[in-house]
């Protein structure tokens, strides 16, 4: 099988769509029909979502080890199939995000595609409850995230799903870590609007538009989610369930938010040092215009997180 060439190169922001199109019509045409058996020995599952799986295979001739992502055609959209992995090729180039082979496939029952696999699982299998991760490789991940969100952000793409789920881990103290799944990663300027329940990491402009006509996404969305997931690899737990004023735990940061008074810190907030709470509230601003972009958290990685013997309580949801 070929793998794909000139595909990686820089996207200028505003010519991202067309880009993006014109890579999907070349990958349509030049899909490779084949039933998984022919070509890969299937080693083993490395995860299953709500819209598929990925199992570890190798190279049945070269024996290379790979990570195979399988769609159900009956539940997926060609053109669905296609964005997703053209997305993934055209940001590749970056060593914190997934590194793709340049092969996809389609099979008698599966769309597919390959990329190099992630042996040592993803964020979510080393977070753990109330404590979360040390703070060393907090910050490592913090770093290479960042790195990795601003090379997506240059391209004019939104990623918009930002969690521990899709952040894999190249060696266990977090030293490498890379993005993957780029579903729902679609242009800056895009109209969306909530169709599915509002989670931790909705930015609270998008909570409330199930029936509006839908707002343009932005970059600060992908920094609200960010802050989302900072606070749960240095805490173990997530700082609300939904971002909406009925949750008690939102409703509390909405008001140290307002007010920014000590007396104010949410309690499950005050294992955090200063300089993390401040870095953590200008990203989770509830106006998206005052939200601090992603490469904000740069400023702070020398400073101290997490402070010594803190102790938060256990009212905040689990991670």
């Amino acid at each position: 099988m070929a793998e794909s060439s000139a595909v990686t190169a820089a996207v200028p922001e505003r010519a991202a769509p067309t880009k993006l199109e014109e890579l999907l019509e070349i990958t349509a045409q030049s899909l490779v029909r084949a039933e998984v058996a022919e070509h890969y020995e299937v080693v083993r599952e490395l995860g299953r979502g709500k819209y598929g799986h990925v199992m570890l295979v190798t190279h049945r001739q070269r024996g290379t080890p790979m990570a195979l992502k399988l769609l159900p055609k009956a539940s997926t959209k060609l053109h669905t199939f296609l964005y997703e992995y053209c997305v993934a090729l055209s940001l590749a180039t970056h060593p914190a995000i997934i590194g793709m082979f340049g092969i996809a496939i389609e099979s008698s029952q599966y769309y597919g595609f390959l990329y190099e696999p992630a042996l040592h699982k993803d964020l979510i299998s080393i977070i753990k409850p109330r404590d979360g991760i040390p703070e060393p490789a907090a910050k490592q991940c913090a770093k290479q995230l960042v790195s990795a969100l601003e090379f997506i952000h240059s391209r004019g793409l939104v990623y918009r799903d930002i969690k521990p789920e899709n952040v894999l881990l190249f060696d266990p103290d977090c030293r490498l870590v890379k993005l993957t799944d780029f579903g729902l990663t679609r242009p800056k300027g895009t109209k969306l609007k909530l169709v599915a329940g509002v989670i931790p990491y909705t930015a609270p402009e998008l909570s409330n538009t199930a029936d509006a006509q839908g707002v343009p996404i932005d970059t600060s969305m992908d920094a609200w989610a960010f802050g989302v997931l900072l606070f749960c690899l240095l805490t173990g737990y997530f700082p609300w369930e939904q971002s909406l004023p009925e949750d008690p735990f939102f409703e509390d940061f909405m008001q140290w938010q307002e007010t920014g008074l000590e007396k104010d810190v949410p309690r499950h907030w005050r294992r955090l040092t200063a300089e993390a709470a401040g870095m953590l509230r200008s990203l989770l601003a509830l106006d998206p215009a005052k939200r601090g972009p992603v490469s904000a958290v740069l400023r702070y990685v020398s400073c101290p997180w997490r402070l010594e013997g803190g102790r938060g309580e256990e009212a905040a949801v689990k991670s």
